[in-house]
């Protein structure tokens, strides 16, 4: 149960540090009965030497029971000392060593200690995941990133065992029964939320790195990739470090600081609530990375940049650390941008930017268009607005900010700024005008302004192309700009240095189709309301105006209408993959804000689709169409459109070239849009049962289980048949999608089974829990879930309550009674469900800050869908 004192306040933690120096760590784990699965606790011990002008503080630990506590030779009582999340000391003096003996618990959250009992051989799994404050589940601790320290660990474990932390082993001792301690070297200076601890019996495949050191020397890094035995045969491991070494390689050069950490093992791990944690020396990834079934290019670019994501962290986040939580896109915003920097110039992603453009930055408008938007140098107050602030606006509008920061200063001032940060800050904890200096010294430009209208406000700008032709000519092009503060009210104009293409179609000269391509590209600097394009005055009218071309500003783009036409009939026809990127997450804003009709968007999809070649941005729009079906289309037109979204992707499938991303993914729509589709129930059937094969198509897991999820979500399979697919598939991801499919049943008692369950808590594994989440909000079982609404607002309190933060999360994100159709003549704000989410917040005002976020987004996403339905009705 989550205690007061469990969440640290930035106050707390100031005061905290203006007292201590922490001067090391010594963390000793006895993980011996890890295999037994009747132990849920395992022995930490903590040796932690500080300094102090203070008689007394506290350290965090967060478990079932603190067993001593000595500083320096006294023990305390620990009964009188331990609240179930602090440990208060006294009696300090100048120099302390202070020894906690705990019992701390495994996870099956995916925070802490994680441990997992694999199905197929019965073996077992550790990792750590702790950002941003779950250290303090598995061992006594200082819990703030800027006390830093070196760590030594000292880990138990069965002998046999894979056992790793962020340094290399120094000593291992086989005790003779069983079991082997190794130790660790120690680490220098780090914040505690990234050291790590891996034990299982993985399967590893070793690599190496070198480079070239200022003086001379070569820098020699060994190279790890690691994942479950049972895995071993799927693990692609020669491309992630083809991957790994084309990122150092890079990095080495561009930040011509050394790679800090010594080893750089990565390792896949099960039930992971991340995509990766950039824990160094030892960064950690979600094991649906390790492709066990069919895997289109944008899945590995995908991977590859997630892996050059967390390599970047070794650098923004882990040599130089943000000081507190405020700070936190001081690291993720910048690496989000590598992530996709390095993947065009380091690697065969070349095409990086395109689906950042369209994927990573639509998560950025949809969390920048909450009431719950922030600045993207935020205002976080304690640990639980930590957890929250992980989010679209910290990783991807700050992303997109940054590269317009590229494009503001230069590349190569912006990399001469980042080596001298590096340099001056190496191991310590920095803040916003720290990187700003840095930044202002290579760039020779003040970013005092910049910073405060680009990092220190929220919102998201609309830039609109407003031309005059004269003729056939054009008469003035201008862009204009509309920008408010939502937090304030007020007017926030923005500069972006950007582009402007023009494009006209022209006739192909190998076919009769045309092509639309760009003739002109105007780049200016956007500070005002409005801007002219003087450059575009007496250029021939183009038949498509793109703002912001090439993307390098951050803010939603409006088609005017001559644009818009455009693309309804010739997107498909627009060669430059970026472009047309740009153009679909324009279509998709318009669609969200209730200016296109979901149909329209539905249409476009459905007919240009079929043209588009990135498998990144084509995943998107199939997904974007079934949401667009789901939510913003009235109900009225929401069957026939579900029968057309169904028929289109089964007619693209077969079209699709046979082995192509393009059929995989077509037939990944397919198998979604069957879910709210009974019709297609036999097409189905005939795929899994190879009655109705498609040449060239893998039947796969992953597709198999999407398949058979849809037809138990309209009735159309039976318990045996899904017993039956888990049989063929008896693997931990087999059980999770039997999971899902079991719980996707028509049923009034199934749900209620997988209700009850979900609120029980430590009932579910993490990923068990989304896979009875999933079946149980099954958009087409509309009326069988009604019932839950008043019962979801009942249980928020306690959910938040006996859960911890990640599953609470997860259940009240998961959980909002969303899928709701606009009643005729009724505004959507008074609603029942979104009139019942008003009183719940207006009687709830005291509830924890996270808690209230998470219900405020619900209401705002359904007022969304509402308003949008109502939009599109004649």
């Amino acid at each position: 149960m989550t205690t007061t004192t469990e969440n640290l306040s930035r106050s707390e933690a100031a005061e905290r540090s203006a007292h201590l120096d922490v001067r090391g760590y010594r963390v000793e784990l006895d993980l011996s009965g890890a295999t037994d699965p009747g132990r849920p606790t395992f022995t930490s011990t903590t040796t932690v030497r500080l300094a102090s002008t203070t008689p007394s503080t506290f350290l965090d630990f967060v478990g079932p029971a603190v067993r001593s506590v000595v500083v320096n030779g006294r023990a305390l009582d620990p009964d009188a000392c331990y609240d179930g999340a602090r440990i208060s000391v006294d009696r300090l003096v100048d120099d302390n060593e202070v020894i906690i003996v705990a019992e701390a618990a495994y996870s099956r959250t995916g925070e802490g200690l994680h441990r997992f009992v694999d199905p197929v051989d019965g073996q077992t799994y550790l990792y750590t995941q702790y950002e941003p404050a779950d250290s303090r589940r598995v061992f006594a601790v200082l819990e703030q990133p800027d006390l830093k320290a070196a760590f030594t660990f000292v880990v138990t474990a069965p002998s046999g065992w894979q056992v790793l932390s962020n340094q290399p082993a120094v000593a291992v001792e086989d005790r003779g029964d069983g079991t082997a301690t190794t130790e660790f070297a120690p680490t220098p200076p780090l914040s505690s939320y990234l050291t790590a601890v891996v034990a299982g019996p993985y399967h590893r495949v070793d690599g190496h790195w070198s480079g070239p050191l200022p003086d001379g020397g070569t820098l020699e890094v060994p190279l790890g990739v690691l994942c479950r035995a049972s895995l071993a045969e799927h693990l692609d491991a020669e491309n992630l470090l083809t991957v790994t070494a084309q990122g150092l390689d890079f990095f080495h050069e561009h930040f011509a600081y050394p790679y800090p950490w010594g080893k750089y093992d990565q390792v896949l791990v099960p039930e992971y609530n991340l995509g990766a944690m950039e824990n160094p020396g030892c960064v950690t990834f979600t094991e649906s990375y390790v492709f066990r079934s069919a895997a289109t290019r944008a899945q590995h670019a995908g991977r590859a940049n997630t892996i050059l994501h967390e390599m970047a962290h070794m650098w923004f986040g882990d040599l130089v650390t943000p000081r507190w939580w405020d700070d936190l896109w001081l690291k993720e915003s910048f690496a989000d941008y590598m992530g996709a920097h390095a993947s065009v110039a380091a690697t065969e992603y070349t095409d990086a930017w395109v689906a950042f453009a369209n994927r990573r930055k639509a998560w950025a408008y949809t969390q920048d268009q909450l009431p719950t938007t922030h600045p993207i140098v935020a205002d976080i107050t304690d640990l639980e607005a930590a957890k929250q602030n992980f989010d679209g606006i910290t990783y991807a509008k700050g992303a997109a900010v940054l590269k317009q920061l590229v494009a503001y200063v230069g590349t190569d001032a912006f990399f001469a700024g980042a080596r001298s940060y590096f340099r001056e800050h190496a191991f310590a904890t920095t803040a916003l005008p720290d990187l700003l200096r840095a930044l202002e010294a290579s760039s020779g430009r003040d970013l005092g302004e910049w910073a405060r209208l680009w990092l220190q406000t929220s919102g998201t700008p609309e830039l609109t192309a407003e031309l005059q032709a004269d003729g056939d000519r054009i008469a003035s092009l201008r862009v204009r700009q509309d920008a408010t503060d939502p937090l304030t009210g007020r007017t926030v104009l923005r500069p972006h240095r950007l582009a402007v293409g023009l494009y006209d179609l022209r006739d192909r000269r190998d076919d009769e189709t045309v092509e639309l391509v760009r003739t002109h590209r105007l780049e200016l600097d956007v500070t005002g309301a409005v801007t002219d394009v003087s450059e575009a005055a007496g250029l021939p009218v183009p038949a498509l105006v793109l703002v912001n071309d090439d993307d390098l500003t951050y803010g939603k783009v409006r088609l005017d209408p001559r644009s818009l036409a455009t693309a309804t009939e010739h997107l498909g026809a627009l060669s430059d993959p970026l472009a047309r990127s740009l153009v679909w997450s324009a279509l998709w804003n318009a669609t969200r804000d209730a200016l296109l009709p979901a149909e329209h968007f539905v249409e476009l999809v459905l007919r240009h689709g079929a043209t588009e070649d990135d498998s990144a941005v084509l995943v998107g729009l199939v997904t974007d169409a079934r949401t667009a079906v789901e939510r913003y289309a009235p109900p009225e037109q929401r069957e026939d459109l579900r029968a057309r979204l169904a028929g289109g992707s089964w007619a693209r499938l077969h079209e699709a070239e046979p082995g192509s991303d393009a059929q995989l993914v077509w037939a990944r729509s397919l198998a979604r849009a069957a879910a709210t589709t009974p019709a297609v129930a036999p097409r189905l059937r005939g795929l899994l049962q190879g009655t109705e094969p498609v040449a060239g198509l893998p039947m796969d897991p992953e597709l198999r289980w999407a398949l058979w999820q849809s037809l138990a979500a309209v009735g159309a399979a039976s318990l045996e048949d899904l017993d039956g697919e888990l049989e063929r598939d008896r693997t931990a991801d087999g059980a999770t999608q039997h999971l899902a499919a079991v719980s996707s049943f028509p049923d009034a008692d199934v749900k209620a089974t997988s209700w009850e369950t979900l609120l029980t808590p430590r009932s579910l594994s993490n990923d068990h829990v989304d896979a009875t989440i999933s079946g149980f909000t099954q958009p087409w079982h509309r009326e069988l879930t009604a019932p839950y609404t008043e019962p979801y607002f009942e249980a928020l309190r306690q959910i938040w309550a006996r859960h911890s933060i990640e599953i609470a999360g997860r259940l009240v994100r998961g959980l909002y009674p969303s899928h709701q159709d606009v009643e005729p003549g009724l505004d959507p704000a008074d609603h029942p469900v979104a009139a019942r989410a008003s009183t719940w917040l207006a009687d709830n005002a005291d509830a924890p800050a996270g808690l209230r976020r998470l219900v405020l987004e619900g209401h705002d996403h359904l007022l969304r869908s509402l308003r949008a339905q109502a939009a599109a009705r004649p």
